[in-house]
């Protein structure tokens, strides 16, 4: 596992200097780094990871130990970028305690115990809870070789054990969470359905680990089946863990109740602007929606072209040379009509409009090919932590662009971004209610629906339970989009009084970028040293 190897690479580079290291120094985190992510992995059982609750009751008491470890490490005399991955690791501990304490992802949630993915996410980690051995097969080039066969073999060989196990931790009583779960676990069956008929001619030992894997999986969906009239309780966390999350997870200087207002002002905003920009071009012809394959291929294409073309000539974005094939091998294809959720609604009115978020694409790219400096912001940050700059900025950007003149050629095509906003409003604000114990599932879908303009989100939507799920199993993520936006902006503008006449757009996005795949509130603190919001992370709430 990538986390397993990051520990022993930063491991191995904190003991060649540990002895020369000053008490309480930068090297010292580095090495608690090094020492808290191998902790973070749990041990084993029965050939599976250890998710019992007498394990987690024995972890929490070691978790506090690295607690009051860091917390004897004083980094107020340290450079800024030193101090910020300081709190990015206070940020990850508080991540386990709040998965021990509140979130108990294997005690209320059977989607925790998912095992196979087959498409890779477009954020730097899966988005919501995983179990720590997940067989990637998205990662694997096929007809596999003997030794990729070996390797996803032995991969599946934890699921029997883990779900043997699952019968045993699943002692939650959150509803919406368990049915939800039924339907994420029979994709797992499908999706071993789907790999033994792709790798039928493979040997023995890859047959044999699919077959098992398959038969334990759907013995488990018949089981959460027996054990779903029983569920009856809510899913929510409540709005004080919620908000402990946003403030000490997530560093989000915000509370639900603040979310709560601004995604509210968010939804306004976006069906207001919508109205408006309708208004503006009812004279226009109406966009037309892509209709043939072919024509998909070419207008997506044109797409990136014109994106690329965009940013470069007027000399707003640090262009790399990963940008343009990110881009091109996300394009998508053609969906008939009846089949097109809600983005694809959009990528066949406009491709563009989607392009846009796929930021994300350059994020991984970056991390790919110019990692960070600092081993503890090289890699993903565990419990979603990059969530709101990740998500954040991918939905800036759709706004950001479309406020600098990239759609003034097509201006029913600004519309759609207006749709979009408010569709990630609505979602957000649907989930926080959630949270809250207000909402359950089926309210939070059906608020979704309702204020998702034009009926582009509809109730028999997989997309729509997808989101929803989502969100409950995983707070804060629903919102992380618009709040995330919120931050940037706040940060434009603080930048930007900064550095006067110095300011552009291109220097913006670098600096952002450079900064790593973290909450934004620490880029800001990074970038205008303004740590007010930090200040008040660090307070009670």
């Amino acid at each position: 596992m990538w986390l397993t190897a990051m520990a022993s690479m930063a491991a191995g580079s904190a003991n060649a200097s540990q002895e020369s290291a000053e008490p309480g120094s930068y090297q010292d985190l580095v090495s608690l780094f090094a020492q808290w992510r191998a902790f973070e992995q749990p041990p084993d059982r029965e050939g599976a990871p250890d998710y019992t609750a007498a394990t987690f009751t024995q972890r929490h008491a070691e978790l506090k130990a690295f607690q009051q470890r860091l917390a004897a490490i004083n980094p107020v005399s340290w450079p800024v970028e030193q101090q910020v991955d300081y709190q990015l690791v206070r940020a990850e501990m508080n991540g386990l305690d709040f998965y021990i304490r509140v979130l108990q992802p294997s005690a209320r949630d059977p989607a925790f115990y998912t095992t196979v993915w087959t498409d890779q996410n477009d954020t730097p980690a899966h988005d919501g809870p995983t179990h720590h051995h997940l067989a990637e097969l998205w990662t694997y080039e096929y007809p596999l070789s003997l030794t990729a066969q070996a390797k996803l073999a032995a991969e599946l060989s934890i699921i029997p054990p883990l779900l043997e196990q699952a019968r045993l931790n699943l002692t939650g009583n959150a509803r919406d969470l368990w049915v939800t779960g039924i339907g994420s676990m029979q994709k797992q069956v499908e999706a071993l359905d789907a790999l033994a008929e792709k790798t039928a001619g493979s040997g023995k030992g890859l047959r044999q680990a699919t077959r098992e894997a398959r038969e334990a999986t759907a013995s488990f969906v018949g089981w959460l089946g027996q054990q779903a009239p029983s569920k009856d309780g809510s899913s929510g966390i409540g709005k004080d863990n919620y908000t402990w999350n946003l403030r000490n997870v997530h560093l989000i200087p915000m509370t639900w109740d603040e979310e709560v207002d601004l995604l509210k002002r968010e939804l306004a905003r976006a069906h207001a602007s919508l109205k408006l920009e309708e208004e503006r071009n009812r004279a226009l012809p109406l966009l037309p929606a892509i209709a043939t394959p072919e024509e998909y291929q070419v207008r997506a294409n044109e797409a990136v072209t014109k994106f690329i073309a965009f940013l470069k000539d007027r000399d707003m974005f640090p262009m790399r040379d990963y940008m343009d094939p990110a881009l091109r091998a996300q394009m998508g294809e053609y969906v008939p009509i009846e089949q097109r959720n809600f983005f694809a609604i959009a990528t066949h009115y406009e491709p563009l409009t989607l392009y846009t978020h796929f930021y994300h694409w350059w994020d991984l790219a970056q991390m790919r090919d110019d990692p960070h400096a600092s081993p503890i912001r090289r890699g993903a940050l565990l419990y979603n932590i990059w969530d709101n700059r990740a998500e954040g900025m991918a939905t800036a950007m759709e706004e950001f662009m479309l406020h600098a003149g990239l759609f003034d050629d097509s201006p029913h095509t600004r519309e759609i971004v207006w749709i979009m906003l408010a569709q990630r409003a609505a979602r957000g604000l649907a989930s926080l209610y959630a949270h809250a114990n207000q909402f359950d599932i089926q309210q939070a879908q059906a608020f979704q629906v309702k204020w998702t303009p034009r009926g582009w989100m509809r109730p028999d939507l997989d997309l729509l339970g997808f989101e929803q799920q989502l969100y409950l199993r995983q707070p804060g993520y629903g919102s992380s989009y618009v709040t995330g936006k919120y931050l940037l902006e706040n940060l434009m503008k603080d930048y930007a009084d900064k550095l006067g006449a110095q300011f552009t757009l291109r220097r913006y996005f670098e600096d952002v970028n450079r900064a790593g795949m973290i909450p934004v509130s620490l880029i800001r603190w990074q970038l205008t040293g303004q740590d007010d919001e930090i200040r008040s992370l660090n307070q009670a709430p």
